[in-house]
């Protein structure tokens, strides 16, 4: 029995009791009023709810009578072994083996749908993630962005979200000026500029640059020459990086240029529209958002006296085309060194007529940290100062990386072991539930061997522990998915993945498929296989929407 069919149970019982007492209280009453949770303690059944406690004043009952009573109607559901009042008013609901053991043909005949909604589809969602500059490569800050990022779009589509994963691509500014410089003295021999970018691959884009232009680069004079080693040094860098990306199983929809924002009069739209709504003013010869109204701790200037536009000026051309692209939903991933920028980009999506946290929502990743052998890793092989995202793939590799960076909450600063990732062994968390999956498929193929098939299912011979606890796990997932997009944490899949993996390794330990010895096939054993595969294709979604392989055999 699914927590939908349950719910709707709990909602027949439950209507007609407050309407007995209170003609007319039970009308808009539905589903989403009467929780239902797993409880933390198994022995408190499959199901808990305190639809009691948070109705009897509705109904003008004591909360515990008015437990019983639904308690007695739940009894009379076909499904339900038992129910159970305990403390003031909180109801606790067993389900018999066979209504428990359904799901797992319910999980197998959905497959890779099972878990999957459209509850969200009334979202259409701009999810900005990595974006680093194009002046290096990524480092893990932003590599632990592309694995976040990416798992957290699947997950919303998963939930029926349109999800579009777009790069700001950061080619305006001092940064490109600094890369520029740094090239061409890589390029002349000379020391790295003292605010520039050093590391082998300023060299290496610098050599690829000078090939690349079609004459002699070195007869430009000082501003031409700037702006060939620019475009063409971030065009190769940019390339670069869209290439790691992909192999890290990364790609986006759309690369946003912030040039084109200065170019095609994206910035004077944007003030024009907060001019129309009232929030600009001029000032000592600049112009001005009048942010404070909204939050922000001082007004921002938008336009400097020197006709230049100020940083915040693209912030604001960008929000504003995101929301004219069609988006209802834009979430930002910043990193920690960003947080000051919050206040104002919430104040600004408010001044534009929009609902922060809605409309617009920053999500901030803290600092990665690479351990190996008790120590710090702090330096690349080709960016010197930095940790890539090469640098962990070459290490762990992609899977183990993804896995890493998304199974701990985004804004907690993160220490890798690296040791613990590269070995075969229980304490290594993304090889604990991938061996769980090709476990699955080990005792499928043995099975099949055995003569063991799916060809009957009698969900009532379920009935050891273990499989009762397996069952109410893989019922959990689709809940697990839900609130992880709701809340924007990917950690949580990974998390519940880790749990689901122990209780099936529990179950594998203590159940058999496959008959021992000369002893015959029995229903039993057959079910057990419908068990073991929907355990093998739940962990095999959840490995899915994390951007991680599901082998077959380890």
């Amino acid at each position: 029995m699914n927590p939908d069919v349950l719910s709707a149970a709990l909602l027949a019982v439950i209507t007609p009791l407050v309407e007995a007492r209170r003609p007319g209280a039970a009308e808009g009453l539905t589903t989403a009023d009467l929780p239902l949770e797993r409880p933390k303690n198994r022995d408190h059944g499959d199901w808990a709810s305190n639809a009691a406690l948070k109705l009897a004043k509705v109904a003008g009952a004591n909360p515990r009578e008015f437990a019983a009573e639904i308690a007695a109607g739940l009894e009379a559901v076909e499904g339900i072994d038992s129910v159970e009042v305990a403390g003031p008013g909180f109801i606790n609901i067993r389900l018999d083996a066979a209504a428990a053991g359904a799901l797992a043909k319910t999980i197998v005949e959905a497959g890779d749908g099972f878990g999957t909604t459209d509850a969200r589809a009334d979202e259409i969602i701009n999810l900005e993630f990595v974006s680093a500059n194009p002046t290096g490569p990524i480092h893990l800050g932003g590599t632990r962005w592309a694995a976040v990022g990416d798992a957290l779009a699947r997950i919303l589509a998963s939930q029926g979200a349109r999800v579009t994963r777009e790069y700001y691509f950061n080619d305006h500014g001092a940064q490109i000026d600094r890369f520029a410089r740094s090239l061409i003295a890589a390029h002349e021999g000379a020391p790295t500029p003292e605010d520039g970018y050093g590391g082998a691959y300023i060299a290496d884009i610098a050599r690829r640059v000078a090939l690349a232009y079609e004459g002699d680069i070195d007869a430009l004079d000082p501003a031409a020459k700037q702006e060939a080693f620019r475009e063409l040094g971030v065009n190769f860098m940019f390339t670069e990086i869209k290439q790691s990306l992909h192999e890290f199983g990364v790609d986006f929809d759309v690369y946003f240029h912030e040039n084109d924002l200065h170019d095609s009069g994206a910035v004077e739209r944007a003030v024009a529209r907060l001019r129309e709504l009232g929030h600009i003013f001029e000032s000592d010869g600049a112009t001005w958002l009048r942010s404070t109204d909204f939050g922000d701790d001082k007004d921002r200037v938008v336009i400097k006296s020197d006709g230049n536009p100020a940083y915040i000026s693209g912030d604001l051309a960008y929000y504003l085309d995101k929301r004219e692209r069609g988006f209802n939903r834009c979430i930002i991933m910043l990193g920690a060194d960003h947080h000051g920028y919050v206040q104002r980009l919430m104040a600004m999506c408010a001044a534009f007529g929009d609902e922060p946290g809605v409309n617009l929502q920053i999500l901030i990743g803290q600092m990665v940290n690479l351990v190996k052998d008790g120590q710090p890793v702090r330096m690349s092989k080709r960016a010197g100062t930095v940790v890539t995202l090469e640098d962990l793939v070459e290490i762990v590799g992609v899977d183990a990386a993804r896995y890493a960076l998304t199974r701990s909450s985004a804004d907690s600063n993160l220490d890798v072991d690296l040791d613990v990732l590269q070995r075969r062994t229980n304490d290594n968390p993304v090889f604990y539930v991938q061996y769980a999956h090709a476990r699955t498929h080990n005792v499928g193929r043995n099975a099949a061997a055995s003569g063991v098939d799916r060809s009957d299912f009698a969900p009532e011979t379920l009935t050891h522990e273990t499989e009762a606890a397996l069952l109410g796990a893989l019922q959990e997932f689709p809940r697990v998915l839900a609130y992880a997009g709701e809340v924007r944490e990917p950690h949580r899949v990974a998390r519940y993945l880790e749990e689901l993996a122990g209780l099936y390794h529990r179950w594998y330990d203590n159940c058999r498929v496959i008959p021992q010895g000369d002893d015959p096939i029995e229903p039993v054993h057959r079910t057990r296989l419908w068990l073991n595969d929907a355990t093998g294709q739940v962990l095999r979604n959840g490995l899915r929407l994390l951007g991680v392989g599901a082998p077959e055999r380890m």
